[in-house]
């Protein structure tokens, strides 16, 4: 029997224990007790905003919590980068973003606001964004082939629309290698860019299949190509720019993923990560992502480490055979 100063003594000890426990860690054992917010720097109707909202609806239902899409478009995903940079690590604000941000800006911009490693806590790939090459129902053009044939014919009056520097550096590149003197122009978003190629403002654009297809299935854009270097089954019938034009190492997927600020506690990487995972292989999921145009890409936040160094060297490449300048 416990005389009652053992028992004192015992629960003094325990108090003291529980006085010794970082706050940090109820946070984190009651993660998420808020809502919590994903930002994107794309604009409403793009592939991301698309696959942002897919997933914050999955993770409310697995956290029984508010995820809430915040679009924060403009500046090459800069705007989206530097407020989730800024915020606490402790995972109430979240990026879900693209290879724009974190494999192309740092080697089109001499000087970022972030740096795409040591800003940001990985926590896990997502998708695949294919890509295609369109061009608007005035172009005469049914293919990859016929369209080189008739931009060369225009040469340096054509002018291809751009939502990220992702799809300026595709389409720059093949400007370039197929000597078509093309003039970028820039937009936030892109439905922003593709309703200036269907209105003939702009001739053609590289851009995703999941925020295109509505405008290519009604016609009013024509889908000629594919920018990966193999076909997708998600556009089976569309060759590869590769293929068509006779381009080398033509391969320009998109992907996307999910990072908080940098030094986010393990305890939540390690949920985060396990939800979007969980949710990456029910079939239910991958049937969404394919009907949406999204090839499915899960990674744990070690894997998806790597990869991102692995798409800094890639685009390093790519960009630099563009031709494009770092400004």
């Amino acid at each position: 029997m416990f005389r009652r100063s053992s028992f004192h003594a015992i629960a003094l000890s325990w108090a003291l224990a529980l006085c010794c426990v970082a706050p940090s860690s109820f946070a984190q054992d009651a993660y998420p007790s808020k809502p919590v917010k994903i930002i994107i720097g794309f604009g409403p109707g793009s592939g991301t905003d698309l696959l942002a909202r897919m997933f914050a609806e999955e993770l409310r239902a697995i956290f029984n919590q508010q995820f809430v899409v915040e679009n924060r478009p403009g500046a090459s995903v800069m705007i989206a980068a530097s407020a989730v940079k800024a915020a606490p690590a402790d995972g109430y604000t979240l990026l879900l973003t693209s290879s724009t941000s974190h494999s192309v800006n740092p080697f089109v911009f001499k000087k970022l606001p972030y740096d795409p490693i040591a800003d940001f806590t990985p926590i896990g790939s997502i998708g695949l964004f294919p890509s295609i090459l369109a061009v608007n129902e005035k172009v005469p053009a049914r293919t990859a082939q016929e369209f080189i044939t008739w931009a060369q014919a225009n040469k340096g009056k054509l002018f291809y629309a751009y939502s990220s520097l992702t799809f300026r550096i595709a389409s720059e590149s093949m400007s370039r290698l197929k000597q078509l003197d093309a003039k970028g122009v820039p937009y936030k978003s892109s439905p922003e860019a593709m309703t200036d190629v269907v209105g003939d403002r702009a001739q053609f654009l590289v851009v995703d299949l999941a925020s295109s297809q509505s405008l290519v299935k009604a016609g009013r854009l024509r889908a000629l190509a594919v920018t990966s270097s193999k076909r997708t089954v998600l556009a089976p019938d569309l060759p590869t720019i590769e293929a068509t034009l006779g381009l080398r190492d033509f391969d320009m997927a998109s992907w996307a993923g999910l990072f908080g600020p940098a030094n986010l506690p393990k305890e939540i990487v390690d949920k985060l990560s396990g939800a979007l995972l969980k949710t990456l292989n029910r079939p239910d999921i991958i049937e969404k992502m394919l009907a949406t145009n999204i090839e499915p890409l899960p990674a744990s936040p070690a894997d998806f480490k790597v990869f991102l160094r692995h798409q800094l060297a890639v685009w390093k490449q790519k960009v630099q055979d563009a031709g494009v300048e770092p400004e």
